[in-house]
């Protein structure tokens, strides 16, 4: 399920599956703060909370909106040293895409705004095709400080 490869300065890979489910948007959300946290970011950190609270959305959406029946979600979390920034992907087996900008949801909507605080909290996001099938949708977090 987890997979990892590097240390110290260099860049840096988490990546693993989950179950199509609110528990397994959790779960992955909570396993990338740990792995922040071993890659030198605690968890009250602003950099843990902004990953957290992106992956926790985009985990959300995949749940939601890209669920397929047996088929899990994957997420692949990376710290690229150089030019120093944080990449989430979150793959699921749905192929329809996501808007490309947020949605403007009604004031008295009671969800929609998922895609409005990626956008906010992202130094850029965005979805592309995965193959064989679905998508993935990707932010990147630009770190002001090289840890």
């Amino acid at each position: 399920m987890l997979g990892a490869r590097g240390s110290g300065a260099e860049d840096r890979t988490f990546a693993a599956q989950f179950n199509s489910s609110a528990r397994g948007a959790q779960l992955a959300r909570r396993l990338a703060v740990r792995r922040l946290e071993e890659w030198g970011h605690p968890p009250t950190s602003d950099l843990s909370c902004t990953v957290a609270l992106l992956i926790a959305e985009l985990a959300a959406n995949a749940v939601r909106h890209g669920r397929v029946p047996g088929r899990e979600f994957h997420l692949r979390l990376s710290f690229e040293a150089r030019p120093c920034l944080i990449r989430i992907e979150v793959s699921d087996a749905s192929p329809d895409r996501p808007p490309t900008s947020p949605p403007e949801p009604a004031p008295d909507d009671e969800s929609g705004r998922g895609l409005l605080l990626v956008d906010v909290l992202a130094s850029r996001w965005g979805a592309t095709p995965r193959v064989p099938i679905g998508k993935t949708v990707w932010a990147e977090v630009a770190l002001a400080f090289e840890p």
